[in-house]
């Protein structure tokens, strides 16, 4: 169903025909599709033909990931897989040298409906930040609080991340090393304000996948020179971490992966997790003559 020239949309317009290209692009959509059904992001009531369908803000920095998460979600409402009404959405945050024009001109030459939003929130990053640090949890918030206001005008149910599955490893051992705490990116969550829902469509997916894919596809590539350009970022701290495991065992990565979606609270240590003070013994469970093997604790 992805070969036939005549049945595409746009954003897959002079993709490769080699094998290779298209069992990359099958895996991202499946996964995505995945990842969608598996955590719920579409209401159920959304694929009835009465019913209005929910509207995404779908958020376009312009780098590989941002780009690889627009072309699948479209992709999937192309094949009628995604009953929903999709907005692309950039914020430009007035970072020095920013190609503004890259973004309009791509979006609107792959027919996308798209809105542009200007904000420097460069230059209050570059103000309250003191020298040496690093801007990403401010620039971050600036941005977070931008777009659900931009998902507030524009009638959308819920903001749409590129965030990929390294991503959400990444995140997880940031926690873990430098926050004491087990939490990462969920896949799908409620704003604070409790109005917008939060959806990482992508979390499946492997960001050298996305990085195959946008580079195959010849996308207009915008790097982060605020962020991303930054020396000593503990990110990329963890991902030298995770990149050297990788290296020594292939395939870590997805089994580190595995095991988030894998929790067992009775075998952790947060007792508002699980009941440890009310854990009572049960002599009579278990047959003492039973030739089942017993469970590891």
């Amino acid at each position: 169903m992805f070969d036939e020239a005549d049945d595409i949309h746009p954003l897959f317009a002079g993709a490769p025909s080699t094998t290779e290209f298209k069992k990359l692009r099958k895996r991202i959509v499946r996964q995505t599709r995945e990842a969608i059904e598996h955590y719920g992001m579409v209401d159920p009531s959304a694929h009835d033909k009465d019913a209005k369908p929910p509207r995404w803000l779908v958020c376009l920095s312009g780098g590989k990931d941002s780009y690889t998460l627009l072309a699948v979600v479209y992709e999937l409402k192309w094949r009628g897989l995604l009953p929903v009404d999709l907005l692309a959405c950039n914020l430009d945050q007035g970072q020095p040298g920013f190609p503004a024009t890259v973004l309009p001109e791509f979006l609107e030459r792959m027919g996308v409906p798209h809105r542009i939003e200007y904000q420097d929130t460069y230059s209050v990053v570059v103000d309250k930040v003191p020298q040496g640090r690093t801007f990403c949890a401010l620039c971050s918030r600036l941005r977070r609080g931008n777009l659900y206001r931009i998902a507030r005008e524009e009638g959308c149910s819920a903001v749409v991340l590129g965030h990929h599955r390294d991503d959400i490893l990444e995140t997880f051992f940031m926690n873990l090393f430098h926050g004491g705490r087990l939490a990462t990116m969920p896949p799908k969550l409620v704003n604070e304000e409790g109005d917008l829902y939060v959806f990482r469509p992508l979390a499946h997916v492997a960001e050298a996948d996305c990085e195959k894919f946008a580079n195959a596809m010849k996308y207009p590539i915008i790097p982060c020179d605020l962020c991303g350009s930054q020396d000593g970022l503990q990110r990329q701290q963890v991902k030298q971490i995770l990149d050297q495991w990788e290296k020594n065992s292939p395939g870590r990565r997805q089994v580190m992966f595995r095991a988030l979606t894998n929790a067992r609270p009775s075998h952790l240590l947060d007792p508002k997790l699980f009941d440890f003070a009310n854990l009572a013994l049960n002599p009579g469970k278990k047959d003492e003559n039973s030739d089942e093997i017993p469970q590891l604790r």
